[in-house]
């Protein structure tokens, strides 16, 4: 195998090795096919076989119920902010609360607001984005036509440890960035969506699970790639859907539940991983200082500034030298940043914390 470096990058993130390895061997030839993947129809019987692999997996590691429908789409989270709020907001007198937890909530926020009222039922910007809220600070509208989160800011590095309580109004969540993370009950959302990139696989593909009750309430002639009933009568097949992507979907899926034994144990060794770098924040004595509060803290993303831009990129230049890539803050907070998915392994997280240790007691 190439030598590689441990690429902690927010997306597109790292893929386990064997997955890359799968496509590698078969990417001239599917085993009995004789044609690439990248080479298939979408309609014939073995991307079929791939694409109902990739459901059923996925079915296995999230618990999902029989009334929700799981699609493969495109246009990433973001496609996602607007196609929401024109199926749920757009042509209702309801508005629809956010959450605002960071950089990617702000974006979802700045695309509703095309299409109806928003109510902000609670903003972390007086903290610079470093927490997540209590239930008690959440003002939630009476009538909403749904509650949106982001389960995990991968800017910000802070995560909800568990979903807001909003009674009986659809619960709307997107969670590319701590998709199959950990175990989460699925039947409290009714619309969760991820892009791929980060945890599931490559870039191109947008999951979607959505339920019969939220399916109910999407309006009838809808722009055709911008219609989740056509997207679920059709199997995400309405039009040509990004087959590799899918593919990879597929294998990804496959190694959680085949090679982790699924997202309890993925759960514990994600924790592991974080608990690494926190520790070594939180013993540096004020050399790393990290960004969300502690009871925010995302198993994702672990952000920290040091004291001066002059000693982060000598932090970053240093790293790299190590073989530890990928590790610079994003433009909009700075600082540094690891990216710490479910596909990085426990061997680079060491060897980063040993890094820091090192770095910090040479300067």
């Amino acid at each position: 195998m190439t030598d590689r470096v441990y690429n902690f990058s927010a997306g597109p993130a790292v893929l386990p090795v064997p997955v890359l390895e799968e496509a590698q061997k078969n990417l001239l030839s599917l085993p009995g096919v004789g044609m690439s993947v990248l080479e298939s129809s979408h309609r014939s019987p073995h991307f079929t076989e791939i694409i109902e692999t990739a459901e059923a997996n996925l079915r296995n590691l999230l618990n999902v119920p029989d009334n929700y429908s799981l699609l493969f789409l495109q246009g990433g989270a973001s496609l996602q902010f607007s196609m929401i709020a024109i199926n749920f907001l757009g042509g209702t007198e309801k508005p629809a609360d956010y959450i605002l937890t960071g950089s990617w909530g702000k974006k979802a926020i700045k695309e509703a607001k095309r299409e109806g009222t928003v109510n902000v039922a609670w903003d972390g910007a007086d903290g610079n984005y470093n927490r997540v809220p209590e239930a008690s600070e959440l003002k939630l509208s009476d009538d909403a036509a749904y509650v949106h989160f982001t389960s995990n800011e991968t800017i910000q590095g802070v995560e909800f440890p568990v979903e807001p309580s909003v009674g009986d109004t659809p619960l709307v969540c997107d969670s590319s960035s701590d998709i199959l993370s950990r175990p989460i009950d699925i039947a409290k959302y009714d619309l969760l969506y991820a892009g791929a990139q980060k945890n599931m696989g490559p870039s191109g593909v947008t999951f979607v699970a959505i339920s019969d009750r939220m399916l109910g309430k999407a309006p009838e002639q809808m722009h055709a790639l911008l219609d989740y009933n056509l997207m679920a009568e059709n199997k995400s097949l309405y039009n040509t859907p990004p087959t590799f992507g899918v593919y990879l979907v597929m294998l990804v899926t496959k190694w959680l539940i085949e090679e982790i034994g699924g997202l309890e144990q993925m759960s514990v060794i994600n924790k592991q991983k974080a608990s690494m770098l926190y520790d070594a924040i939180d013993e540096s004595g004020g050399f790393y200082k990290g960004h969300a509060q502690l009871k925010s803290r995302s198993n994702m993303n672990v952000t920290w500034t040091l004291e001066t831009p002059e000693l982060e990129k000598e932090f970053l230049d240093e790293a790299k030298k190590q073989g530890l890539c990928e590790l610079k803050g994003h433009r909009s907070v700075g600082g540094i940043r690891a990216s710490i998915y479910n596909a990085m392994p426990v061997e680079g997280v060491t060897k980063l914390r040993d890094f820091m240790a090192t770095f910090k007691e040479s300067h």
